[in-house]
């Protein structure tokens, strides 16, 4: 099957089936597990922080983050677009007790400065507390957009200014380096928090890491512990983890180069328009006046092994999501496929 739904269905790499099946493991919950301490000490060097957790998912590393940012009753300035906001099932407020102040993500998927100060509450009792202000590099909602080096340490630095925590959501953070061209630890360099994701497009099979200071990894711990995430010999993940951290990361640009060839070569099938190519996002239209029906068209190229889903709340809009198992000759069987039935 050729899998373009998203970067989270890559499987493990042979050499990440050969760590995990020989790896040293330990009782992480006691501090004893040496394959996930050194994950977590790795991750924290590469992003220039001085610790680092290892958590289940994103979506758990964000609500940690958040939740140890956070008492019951502040609210966080967040995108109305972000994963955060859309797709933790409002986690943050349900477990955390903490609100969300939503404010328009901008077509380049950044938070507007002028936003972002005009929500941030004034001192009085009527009013939650402004805590933190969380953004999310690689932007996907709209695509995978990456957010300059520069944005954030501007937004940083604004957060700062007044007094705010910034959380960064970058679960793809490492093609937004990888855009850049930059190390990752200069995207985020004074962010309070980042949570990164080991299986997405890294190929690890579970898996993210929060880094920050010592303090802030010692709170996180024991949230992650309350939350159900206190897992045992853990190192057996951690060991894939760490190959997906020291190379799958080395190797994005050619995702990020199959996206173009992929969004170049669907300008030749009928019924279909390019909305967006970024990073390692494709996104496309099928047009009302295409030869099948979305529903017709998954069902077609499923009988073909190949993989699609419109994209959650539009009937007609599809994203490709390049990754580790998906090469130039999988992009052109594709491509050959989509041609022969909406021609």
């Amino acid at each position: 099957m050729i899998d373009l739904r998203s970067d989270t269905v890559t499987h493990p790499t042979p050499a990440m089936r050969e760590a995990m099946a020989n790896v040293i493991v330990g009782d992480d919950v006691y501090g004893e597990d040496p394959t996930v301490n050194k994950l977590e000490q790795d991750a924290a060097d590469v992003f220039g922080k001085e610790a680092g957790l290892f958590v289940a998912s994103g979506t758990q590393g964000n609500l940690v983050s958040l939740m140890t940012h956070c008492q019951r009753g502040d609210e966080i300035i967040v995108g109305d677009q972000a994963h955060i906001f859309k797709y933790e099932q409002g986690g943050s407020a349900s477990l955390g007790g903490i609100m969300p102040h939503i404010i328009p993500v901008q077509p380049d998927g950044t938070l507007a400065f002028e936003d972002i100060e005009h929500a941030i509450r004034g001192n009085n009792i009527h009013f939650p507390r402004t805590r933190l202000v969380a953004i999310e590099n690689t932007q996907g909602t709209l695509g995978g957009l990456p957010l300059s080096p520069q944005y954030m340490q501007d937004i940083a630095d604004l957060a700062h200014k007044h007094g705010l925590i910034l959380h960064v959501d970058g679960a793809r953070i490492f093609n937004a380096s990888t855009h850049f061209n930059v190390p990752v630890a200069d995207m985020v360099t004074d962010a309070d928090s980042v949570t990164f994701c080991l299986s997405k497009g890294l190929c690890a099979p579970v898996g993210s890491i929060i880094v920050g200071s010592k303090e802030f990894i010692a709170e996180a711990r024991r949230v992650r512990k309350v939350l159900g995430g206190g897992m045992r010999q853990v190192g057996v993940l951690a060991a894939a983890g760490l190959i997906a951290l020291h190379d799958m990361t080395k190797r994005l640009q050619v995702d990020h180069d199959n996206a173009h060839y992929l969004a170049e070569s669907l300008s030749e099938v009928p019924g279909v328009d390019v909305m967006s190519s970024a990073t390692n996002f494709v996104f496309f239209l099928l047009k009302e006046d295409a030869k099948l029906s979305p529903a017709e068209f998954v069902t077609e190229m499923k009988s073909r092994k190949i993989i699609l889903s419109p994209y959650p709340g539009f009937e007609r809009k599809f994203r490709c999501v390049m990754h580790y198992w998906i090469d130039r000759e999988r992009i052109d069987t594709v491509v050959t496929n989509m041609k022969a039935i909406l021609s």
